[in-house]
């Protein structure tokens, strides 16, 4: 039975617009995004390789020539880009909600538990797909704009691809959970944006200034951001060669993993919110009454 609801449930997602009308933003932001920080990461290197430049690293005891700098970008990219299907995510139940499709999926199946299960194997699906779409956009556009020498060789690569699918999968759950508190479907897109975007970039703004930057992958989208920072960081550390350690934390930020702990632990704790906000959700849809 779960096995036919799922099919119903992925048949409901691809009938409509949405989920081509998201993934198209999804991978031009992801392209554009790494198309710039390509661009970015190989001025830094051209100026870094200038003749004025290198008597400085001499000096200082760096190599530039074993930078990976994209790496900085692929992070950053994947992260902006996963903002799409956490959107997709968010307007699964508050769109059925909203269009009272929901009824007939609540009567059409054995119990909320069996509906609901079986949108959780659907979005986790639909996480994969966007995440697979972003990982292979950002990947084109870094490569168009970048050095040979500054990307990630094939293992690099395919740690970093694992996590930017693994972010966006749990982006997608967690704009779920959000999506069946609120059940609203513009009340969900704009806490969601306001949020991500301008909240908890805020905050983390203050926490940099006052000294606590630890506590910044502690919040979701600084875990999720830890995901693919962190990897990104690690992957660039194992290549530099010797890193003065009053760069180690800028090379962080850079990331995008300032304050994050390592990928793994990131991907807990952003696990442990989305969990949170997709219990949540689940019991509000539970005892939600039908029309």
């Amino acid at each position: 039975m779960l096995g036919n609801l799922i099919k119903s449930e992925f048949r409901k997602t691809t009938t409509t617009n949405l989920w081509w009308g998201l993934m198209i933003p999804t991978v031009l932001i992801a392209l554009g995004w790494a198309l710039v920080t390509g661009l970015i990461g190989k001025g830094l290197m051209d100026a870094l390789s200038s003749t004025e430049a290198e008597a400085l690293t001499e000096v200082i005891g760096i190599d530039p020539s074993q930078w990976k700098v994209s790496l900085f970008g692929m992070a950053r990219s994947i992260n902006v880009a996963t903002i799409f299907p956490m959107i997709f995510g968010g307007l699964a139940i508050a769109n059925e909600i909203n269009r009272k499709t929901i009824t007939t999926t609540f009567l059409t199946a054995p119990n909320r538990v069996s509906a609901l299960s079986a949108k959780l194997v659907v979005y986790v699906l639909w996480g994969a797909i966007y995440g697979i779409a972003i990982v292979a956009s950002v990947s084109i556009g870094i490569a168009i704009t970048s050095d040979a020498n500054a990307l990630p060789d094939a293992a690099g690569w395919l740690a970093l691809a694992g996590v930017g699918v693994l972010s966006s999968i749990l982006m997608t759950m967690f704009g779920v959970g959000v999506g069946a508190l609120l059940t609203s479907v513009v009340g969900t897109t704009v806490v969601l944006l306001l949020y991500i975007l301008i909240v908890e970039n805020g905050i983390h703004i203050v926490l940099g200034i006052q000294g606590l930057s630890q506590v910044i992958g502690f919040l979701p989208n600084g875990a999720a951001n830890g995901l693919t920072g962190s990897v990104a960081s690690s992957l660039f550390l194992s290549s530099a060669g010797v890193v003065p350690d009053d760069l180690l934390e800028g090379i962080r930020f850079s990331a995008g993993a300032l304050g994050a702990f390592d990928w793994w632990l990131s991907g807990l704790i952003f696990l442990v919110w989305t969990t949170i906000f997709f219990l949540g959700g689940w019991a509000a849809t539970q005892r939600k009454d039908i029309t």
